[in-house]
């Protein structure tokens, strides 16, 4: 496996940095999507593995995350995410090659944004723990609404625990100690992620493409439920693994869950091919 990091400057002028794991004379591409506060150099022991199987796979820090460019966690319009993974899209596709979109938490919510669109789609997609819908306190939401209205770029701690991302301890420190890590984001930048998560919920029956969702059985941070609202859809497989937490390609057992993920892709690919 070789991989380069390149920069791609965005329709608005953000500076967004791209990685690619190449495969040798690749069948097929994968789209990483990344969720939030993190970076796509924590998913290199999944391009590890997609690259093996003779897929490449491409990645880029969604803007204000990472190496990228922007304002950190913080969007006015949940528009731009959709609109970087359109142009995201466009570059993948130059290859003709099949593309596989994998989006996870809040990539998954930001994949299903642009796919419901049905512009220049991916040939599947991959989700997991796709941020469908949140368990809130009472009374949080409307909070802050008003937060974001009078002080938009107040910045609200994500109050993420290591071990709701994964049961294994030194995920979670190596997620604290990541310097690219950044665990504020700006109220309005929350209340976009809602909206978000409400509108895709109503256009699920626009959801055409393969679609293969996964999702940990003790995830506190996109409930496990969430994500069922998929499973309306005949073109949509889901697998649940029980005990596992957010991050299932970083528990003790991720060597399944990435494997049953590249079959997914590899077997999509096929399908196109």
């Amino acid at each position: 496996m070789t991989s380069t990091t390149t920069t791609h400057v965005t329709r608005d002028g953000v500076s967004l940095v791209v990685r690619t794991w190449e495969a040798n004379n690749p069948q097929g591409v994968v789209l990483l999507v990344h969720g939030i506060s993190e970076h796509t150099s924590r998913y290199n022991h999944v391009a590890a593995a997609i690259t093996a199987a003779g897929l490449s796979m491409v990645g880029f820090d969604l803007r204000g995350h990472g190496e990228s460019g922007g304002p950190r966690i913080d969007v006015e319009d949940f528009g731009s995410f959709v609109g970087d993974v359109g142009e995201m899209m466009a570059l993948v596709r130059t290859r003709q090659i099949p593309v596989v979109m994998y989006g996870h938490s809040l990539g998954g919510l930001i994949s299903l944004s642009y796919v419901v669109e049905g512009n220049n789609l991916p040939d599947a997609l991959i989700l997991s723990a796709p941020a469908l819908g949140a368990k809130l306190p009472p009374g949080l939401e409307t909070v802050g609404r008003l937060i974001a209205k009078v002080a938009p770029k107040f910045r609200l701690p994500t109050s993420v625990k290591g071990s709701q991302l994964s049961s294994d301890p030194a995920v979670g420190e190596a997620y604290f100690a990541d310097p690219l890590v950044v665990t504020k984001s700006t109220a309005r930048m929350g209340v976009a992620v809602l909206d978000a998560m409400k509108a895709v919920r109503l256009r699920i029956n626009d959801l055409d493409i393969p679609t293969y969702v996964f999702h940990g059985g003790d995830d506190t941070l996109v409930p496990t439920e969430v994500s069922e609202i998929l499973e309306s859809r005949p073109n949509v497989r889901r697998v649940v693994y029980p005990g596992m937490a957010h991050e299932t390609h970083n528990e003790v057992d991720k060597d399944r869950v990435i494997a049953d993920l590249v079959a997914a892709a590899k077997q999509f690919v096929s399908d196109v091919s």
